[in-house]
């Protein structure tokens, strides 16, 4: 069905009124594709906090898996917590009346309301790197959240969208960039503080990013973002934690509510576990080490042209976090399990580091990233080394979704500063190599650029990037991004060219 203006103004104040939708269907952090604004906190609330706010928790809240809060904002919304608000005095606007809405005398009932408007337009010449007129993306995304809280011990999350896509030379949308309405999030939650143990679990549809930003994101470059269906549940102590998890993603249609489902091929279950390592380590520290047992099933895998049923196993561990003006997110997996006929022996090495040149918060850094995806085997061979994400940051490597980590190796120095207390720059130079001569290029879809796997040579290509973010005012903010794909032998050779990727976009929040 298709959706009027109207229809979808209407649907958004139904949605706001009734705000909880029950449904049986970091890395860095925030994401650079989507900057929180900065904004002034208010004083911490003096009530309890309660155990049905995912980040209220005896566990640090930055590392619960549940993302990173920059001044109160999270790209989870659900992960925010405004009770603080409560008070009149700590209102700045109107719309601070929003994230606290009292629904009984005591304010133990209440609701918060979020949203988003972003307007977004890319332009990316020779797309797919072959010869053609440029792709224009004229993007919208409206979104509008409701977060009721039953108390201190049950929670209902709904959280419905609107993705606008229009352009020239677009192909065929998925529906994660064109979507007249969706539910994008729908999830109940319970839990309990038991002896300074917090316990709880999480049903419906959620974003899930309780790993490496590489393994596990909920890819914000996307107009509707990524999310799956199930449970999740958690035990967190004050320095350990466990999650376990069984979900299945959202296969989006383009019309309507009617045609979102759960996809029944594919299943990823697994355990993440956290720790919080000393402060003494490294003499002064704030260091977490994520240990993780996942799998990934998919009935319909494909590599070298074959399609069949693939098992994958990870395991593996991240450690992250600052130690003086030092930050380190590091990750290491190996890949195991089967893909029809082939083994899966893999690894994914990821390393990025950043050294803040000065004390204060908007000093320069500078820093690299180095990777290592193995790859090999796709096109013949006892066992498959492709590295695979689940569904992990698809820009991390190209804006233009041309790179993704299998069968990839890469080394990226960067900058990034701060000439303005609102204006932050990030500038970054990459070289790409592939692991394996005879496999080929992937692009973030997890396709072979086709003939790649024939043609000689290991180096794919450099990638120039610059972002610049303008925070406006608390909730609004701007961001440019330009990026220059120039295309090594191997891409090349086998007739692909280079590419130019142009984006701005202006994002509000409340």
């Amino acid at each position: 069905m298709k959706t009027s203006l109207p229809r979808l103004a209407a649907a958004t104040l139904c949605f706001a009124s009734v705000p909880a939708i029950a449904q049986t269907t970091t890395g860095e952090a925030p994401s650079v594709e989507s900057p929180l604004p900065i904004r002034p906190m208010p004083a911490p609330s003096t009530y309890p906090r309660a155990p049905a706010t995912p980040i209220a928790t005896t566990y640090p809240a930055a590392a619960a898996g549940e993302g990173a809060n920059t001044a109160g904002y999270n790209l989870s919304r659900w992960a925010e917590d405004w009770r603080a608000l409560r008070d009149p005095k700590k209102r700045d606007d109107p719309l601070d009346r929003l994230k606290f809405l009292p629904l009984d005398k005591d304010g133990d009932v209440y609701l918060t309301l979020s949203g988003e408007l972003r307007l977004r337009i890319n332009n990316t010449s020779s797309p797919n790197l072959r010869d053609g007129p440029d792709q224009r993306q004229d993007i919208t995304r409206i979104v509008a959240g409701a977060d009721l809280h039953l108390g201190p011990h049950l929670r209902a999350y709904g959280e419905i969208v609107h993705g606008g896509l229009a352009g020239t030379n677009l192909g065929v949308p998925s529906g994660n960039f064109r979507n007249d309405l969706a539910v994008q999030q729908a999830f109940v939650e319970a839990d309990a503080l038991i002896g300074g143990t917090a316990l709880g679990v999480r049903y419906g549809r959620q974003e899930f990013t309780d790993g490496p930003n590489l393994l596990v994101s909920q890819r914000d470059n996307n107009t509707i973002r990524y999310t799956l269906n199930g449970v999740r549940a958690w035990v967190r102590g004050a320095r350990l934690r466990v999650d376990i998890f069984d979900l299945k993603p959202t296969a989006y249609g383009n019309d309507g509510f009617s045609d979102d489902r759960t996809d029944d091929a594919r299943r990823f279950s697994g355990a993440t576990f956290g720790i919080v390592l000393p402060k003494s380590f490294l003499g002064g520290s704030n260091l977490y080490l994520d240990p993780f047992v996942w799998r990934r099933r998919n009935r319909v895998g494909t590599w070298g042209g074959r399609i069949g049923p693939t098992t994958r196993y990870y395991v593996g561990a991240r450690l992250w976090g600052d130690a003086g003006r030092l930050s380190v997110d590091w990750s290491a997996s190996h890949q195991s399990g089967h893909f029809i006929d082939q083994s899966i022996d893999a690894w994914l090495f990821t390393a990025a580091n950043t050294v803040r040149l000065g004390k204060s918060r908007n000093a320069p850094r500078v820093g690299f990233h180095a990777d290592y995806a193995s790859g090999g085997g796709a096109y013949g061979g006892r066992k498959l080394r492709n590295a695979y994400a689940p569904f992990g940051n698809n820009v991390y490597y190209s804006y233009q979704l041309f790179l993704t980590p299998s069968n990839l190796i890469a080394v990226a120095p960067g900058v990034t500063f701060t000439p303005l207390e609102q204006v932050r720059f990030n500038i970054e130079y990459q070289f790409t190599w592939r692991d394996d001569v005879r496999d080929a290029v992937y692009r973030a879809n997890g396709q072979p650029f086709a003939g790649t796997q024939n043609v000689p040579g290991t180096k794919v290509a450099e990638v120039a990037r610059a972002q610049m973010v303008w925070t406006i005012t608390p909730r609004l903010s701007v961001t440019g991004r330009y990026e220059h794909l120039a295309a090594g032998p191997v891409l090349s050779r086998a007739g692909f060219h280079s590419s130019d990727f142009l984006s701005g976009w202006i994002s509000f929040r409340f």
